[in-house]
């Protein structure tokens, strides 16, 4: 698999984009489940199939981007609101950026580590590893680069976000990931309540540090992308459940910027699996 993403790395992104778009096609049309759930997920948030149907193509992309984005050069990026992260290394605080599963979200931390992140101010964003051990190897080694540092969905993982912050260094969550059991608490999301995390409040209430939420806008005809920022519209409150529903809201806000970009077919709504490592950050909460 590695040799094919090297040699894939090397194409236009136009291509890469073009190709993704038809296996977005092709796994909308020819898998009945994962049609469902996109459309039962899209039309929960009140969306039309006009607003979201470009996300069907969008969905491929993201997928055949990867091996430019991971192994290629870089590509091209600009920025939206870049003055948010400038104000905030001057003062020395941390960043908590807060990105969904919306356009590129693996260009944002990327984009930051080529423009920041290799003059000193690394960021360090959590992942969850790939279960295939053949897979698993071609992440790890792509997602360590220079200005940025890869750690796992593990307790040692989260001590190494924590430890980052302390440092004054931004870490990057996808917020509407759906956590292990006992790492989030239940709460609405698009109407309906979803297993949402609480690291991200319990993150930056402990490191004092600035909230920023951002996404990555695949641009069209493979001209690159941009890095769209916001400020989180209120500080997070330290109640737990009322910190995930400010999350889920800024999180349903940026999805309406660009429905036709998020990432509908993702199983937001599913049961939390087990969390393996013991942690006194957990929290026991049931629907």
């Amino acid at each position: 698999m590695k040799p094919l993403f090297l040699l894939l790395s090397r194409s236009p992104l136009w291509l890469l984009h073009a190709l993704g778009w038809l296996v977005g096609w092709i796994a909308f049309a020819g898998s009945g489940v994962y049609r469902g759930r996109f459309l039962a997920n899209a039309r929960q948030a009140g969306m039309g199939w006009r607003q979201f149907r470009t996300a069907v193509g969008e969905s491929g992309k993201l997928l055949a981007e990867l091996p430019r984005l991971w192994l290629g050069p870089p590509v091209p990026v600009t920025w939206d609101g870049d003055g948010l992260i400038e104000h905030a290394l001057a003062a020395g605080r941390g960043i908590v950026f807060l990105t969904p599963h919306l356009g590129s979200f693996e260009i944002t931390a990327r984009a930051y580590a080529r423009r920041w992140g290799v003059g000193g101010r690394p960021i360090t964003v959590l992942y969850r590893p790939a279960r295939k051990a053949w897979l698993g190897d071609l992440v790890d080694t792509a997602r360590q680069t220079p200005g940025l540092h890869a750690v796992p969905t593990t307790l040692g993982g989260v001590r190494q976000l924590a430890r980052a912050l302390r440092q004054g260094h931004p870490v990057g969550l996808l917020p509407d990931q759906v956590p292990p059991q006992g790492l989030g608490v239940w709460a609405p999301y698009f109407g309906r309540d979803a297993y949402t995390m609480t690291l991200s409040a319990r993150l930056a209430g402990a490191a004092g540090a600035v909230v920023l939420l951002a996404w990555g806008e695949r641009l069209s005809r493979g001209r690159g992308f941009c890095v769209h920022l916001r400020p989180m519209p209120d500080a997070l409150d330290a109640d737990p459940d009322r910190a995930a529903s400010q999350v889920n809201a800024a999180m349903e806000s940026l999805v309406r910027e660009a429905p036709g970009q998020y990432l509908w077919g993702y199983a937001r709504y599913k049961q939390p699996g087990a969390w393996q490592d013991a942690s006194p950050m957990t929290e026991r909460k049931t629907p």
